[in-house]
């Protein structure tokens, strides 16, 4: 499915080379995603994510929201394949202070 499979949604932006061609609210460099965490996983209201970074407005957080619940499966997809490249680079390279934090109690 391509990213405006169900037509773009006002507000939302994909553009080659920014975040990574993630979909982002117009105007700036914070993802749907990221919107989508703060709202669904942290519990914040739009309102709440707006008093956050000023720079959004009600309306590009509801479109995007709106955005990610059209694309739900995709977006949740590259956060999980986000988070398992991670955990293999913090595997693959531990964290020499957590090792010294360790050692020391």
């Amino acid at each position: 499915m391509s990213p405006q499979a169900n037509g773009p949604v006002p507000g939302v932006e994909l553009t080659p080379g920014v975040c990574g061609g993630k979909p982002r609210i117009a105007g700036t460099r914070i993802r749907v995603q990221d919107v989508a965490i703060w709202h669904e996983r942290l519990g914040c209201s739009a309102d709440e994510i707006v008093s956050a970074h000023p720079q959004l407005t009600l309306a590009g957080v509801y479109g995007a929201l709106s955005y990610y619940h059209a694309h739900r499966e995709q977006i949740d997809e590259q956060m999980k394949k986000s988070d398992d490249f991670a955990e293999s680079l913090r595997e693959k390279y531990p964290s020499k202070l957590g090792a010294k934090l360790e050692r020391s109690t």
